[in-house]
C-alpha cells in the first residue's frame, strides 16, 4: 500500500483552529459586586467618622477635665480650706453598769466638744449633727444634737449627753475588758460624731460633706473610788472626709 500523501498542491497547513469561545456575563451576579462594593464604602465611611467622632468627644472630656483642674486650683489658692479640728475637752461618766441577767448596759455620759474652724475665708454650716457612743464594736447610745452655724476662724464649744440603757451583747474578749476597766475605775468608751456640713463662702454654699469623727476616750467613773485619781484629760478626735 502506498504512503498516504496529506499534501495538497504543495501546500503545508497546520494545526486546526479552534473557534473562539465565548463570554456570558451574569447580570445578577455583576449586580453583587456593585453592592457589595457600596455596602464596603459604606462600612468604611462609618468607621471613619466613628473615629473622628470619639477623637472629638475625647477631646472635649480632656478640655473640660483641664478645666474643672484649673478652676479647682484657682479656688484652692484663694480659699486654702483647712481641715475642722474637734476636740473632747471634757466628760463626765456618772454611770456605766452592765446587768448581767439581761445584758443591759446602763449609762449616763455627759460631754463637751471643742470645735474649731482654722479657715479665715469659710464658714461652716452643720447639719444633722448625732453623737454615738460605742463600748468595743458595740453601740449603746445615740443623740440628736443642735445644728449650728460656725464663723471663720472661730472656736465654739458644744455639749451633749448620752443616757438611758440598751442591751448590749458582749463576747467573751468584750467581757473581760469591761471588768477590767470596772475594776480600775476607768472605761474606754469611743464616740462618733455623724453630721453633715455646707462650707460658706460669701452668699455662696457648698455642696454637703460627711465627715466622719472618733473620739477613742478613757474617762474615770466619777462615782468609783478605785480609778486612783485618774482625771480626763482633753482628747482630739479623728476626722476621716
Amino acid at each position: 500500500m502506498a504512503d498516504k500523501n496529506y499534501n495538497l498542491n504543495g501546500a503545508n497547513y497546520g494545526p486546526p483552529i479552534q473557534p473562539p469561545v465565548k463570554t456570558y456575563y451574569s447580570q445578577g451576579r455583576r449586580g453583587s459586586d456593585v453592592g457589595c462594593g457600596i455596602c464596603s464604602c459604606f462600612s468604611s465611611c462609618l468607621l471613619c467618622c466613628g473615629g473622628c467622632l470619639v477623637n472629638i468627644i475625647c477631646n472635649i472630656l480632656i478640655g473640660v477635665a483641664v478645666c474643672l483642674g484649673v478652676v479647682a486650683l484657682i479656688l484652692w489658692f484663694i480659699l486654702r480650706p483647712n481641715v475642722v479640728k474637734f476636740q473632747v475637752v471634757e466628760a463626765n461618766l456618772m454611770r456605766f453598769e452592765l446587768d448581767p441577767r439581761n445584758h443591759n448596759l446602763h449609762y449616763n455620759l455627759s460631754l463637751n466638744f471643742l470645735i474649731r474652724n482654722p479657715n479665715q475665708r469659710l464658714g461652716i454650716h452643720y447639719d444633722q449633727l448625732e453623737a454615738r457612743g460605742y463600748y468595743g464594736d458595740h453601740r449603746f447610745g445615740a443623740v440628736n444634737m443642735t445644728s449650728f452655724y460656725q464663723g471663720r476662724k472661730n472656736t465654739t464649744v458644744v455639749g451633749t449627753e448620752l443616757n438611758g440603757q440598751r442591751m448590749v451583747l458582749l463576747g467573751a474578749g468584750g467581757r473581760r475588758d469591761f471588768r477590767e476597766d470596772r475594776k480600775s475605775g476607768v472605761y474606754r468608751i469611743d464616740v462618733k460624731l455623724r453630721f453633715k456640713i455646707r462650707f460658706k463662702f460669701g452668699f455662696l454654699k457648698s455642696w454637703a460633706v460627711r465627715p466622719k469623727v472618733k473620739c477613742h476616750l478613757k474617762v474615770p467613773l466619777s462615782t468609783s473610788s478605785s480609778a486612783g485619781g485618774f482625771q480626763f484629760h482633753p482628747t482630739k478626735c479623728h476626722v476621716d472626709l
